[in-house]
């Protein structure tokens, strides 16, 4: 089936466009006319190829998405109007094109769920629980304002995680590559240099010597087994449940990196399960989704030990507390959420007390990091430079 792009007249006059999937003009036409079109125009789309074709939406563009949907719905327009909209404004083709098709959707009738139901690449499953939530009860523009809301705290939520990671993972990675050239191309020089002396090298330049002959026969062979390993870590990561748990839970007490994505998982928790519950979503169903963002496995099955709890009419907290994954402020605020039905506004304040706490987590890290990288920066890079200068200092002290 090729892609086409129409323009056409609507039943009540208005010019309409957008893009549909058909065998040939003629079907497309046919179908077109059956929804209730005339004057109809259309044309073969060309197929886009290189990297905007395979452009993946961001997060931030996800938020702006939600934004502008919830603020045009809020303001009462119909929903084909501000899927054509947001399909305009859109810089992203893969997120114009997603837009254009949910619109398409609309308008042959179906419901705004079971159009984003059949873009599960872009809509999660929480997202389309939360529409069908604003659907039924008639509430769509509140559901989607606390949608952009969420988003939005989880979109920065991820950002910071990802940045208190990032920074010292690059500087490390520089700092060998800085290593690995040295050692490659300019320890050999000097060695090369210090052969005409004639006499016994230093012990940390004959050291270092060695350890350039030895990068230069097995560099290559070490990077191949690194990205190996790396590679086998990954895959077994994404297919093999007990290991993935393993990793997620050694994540978790990793020194000073574990309380970062502790505090991250409880606030994402926090932020998630309130969303839900305003929206209202029944608590298992909620609890359910929650689950599914976790972002981490032994978390996720605390929260899944919680839902079966709830089922079996015993609380939230318990479950909670008893995995130990949870602080006891969290659990005590869920409990008395529990039980003066203000679940939903502790909710809310366990998780803009965690989000500020990763915030303050992040920039402790940072500030405990720099002076660690600089100690380790000088190791590798000014103990390589004075193994090399050791033999011409010797050599200038025995002229003198």
């Amino acid at each position: 089936m090729d892609l086409y792009l129409w323009e056409a007249v609507g039943k009540n006059g208005g010019k309409r466009s957008g893009q549909m999937e058909a065998e040939n003009v003629g079907m497309l036409q046919a179908q077109l006319r059956r929804q209730g079109f005339r004057e109809i125009k259309t044309r073969k789309k060309r197929a886009k190829s290189g990297w905007m074709q395979r452009q993946r939406i961001t997060d931030k563009e996800i938020v702006i998405f939600t934004r502008q949907l919830a603020t045009m719905v809020g303001a009462g327009l119909p929903l084909v109007s501000c899927f054509d909209l947001v399909a305009k404004s859109a810089d992203n083709p893969t997120l114009r094109d997603i837009t254009l098709r949910v619109k398409q959707d609309i308008e042959a009738g179906n419901s705004l769920t079971d159009a984003l139901l059949k873009e599960p690449k872009m809509f999660d499953e929480l997202f389309v629980n939360l529409v069908r939530a604003g659907e039924q009860s008639g509430i769509l523009d509140t559901v989607l304002n606390r949608l952009a809301l969420y988003k939005e705290k989880a979109a920065a939520l991820r950002a910071k995680v990802k940045a208190a990671m990032t920074y010292p993972i690059a500087v490390l990675v520089i700092a060998f590559v800085i290593t690995g050239i040295l050692m490659v191309f300019v320890v050999p020089a000097f060695a090369d240099l210090f052969a005409s002396f004639g006499a016994q090298l230093p012990l940390p330049t004959r050291i270092v010597i060695h350890l350039s002959q030895w990068t230069q026969q097995n560099g290559w062979w070490l990077l191949l087994a690194l990205a190996a390993c790396g590679s086998a870590a990954q895959h077994a990561y994404r297919k093999n449940d007990a290991f993935h748990l393993a990793m997620d839970h050694l994540a978790l007490h990793i020194p000073v990196f574990g309380t970062i994505l502790r505090k991250a998982s409880v606030a994402r928790f926090a932020r998630t399960f309130s969303t839900m519950v305003a929206a209202g979503t029944p608590i298992l169903d909620s609890l359910e989704n929650v689950a599914n963002t976790a972002g981490n496995r032994p978390i996720q099955q605390a929260i899944r030990n919680a839902r079966t709890s709830i089922s079996e009419g015993r609380s939230l907290s318990e479950p909670l507390e008893a995995s130990g994954l949870f602080p006891l402020m969290v659990t005590q605020m869920i409990h008395i959420g529990e039980s003066t039905g203000n679940l939903e506004l502790m909710l809310q304040k366990i998780a803009d007390f965690y989000e500020e706490e990763v915030d303050r987590a992040v920039e402790s890290l940072t500030a405990l990091l720099e002076p660690i990288i600089l100690v380790i920066l000088g190791t590798l890079i000014g103990g390589l430079v004075v193994a090399m200068y050791l033999p011409i200092f010797q050599m200038g002290s025995v002229i003198g």
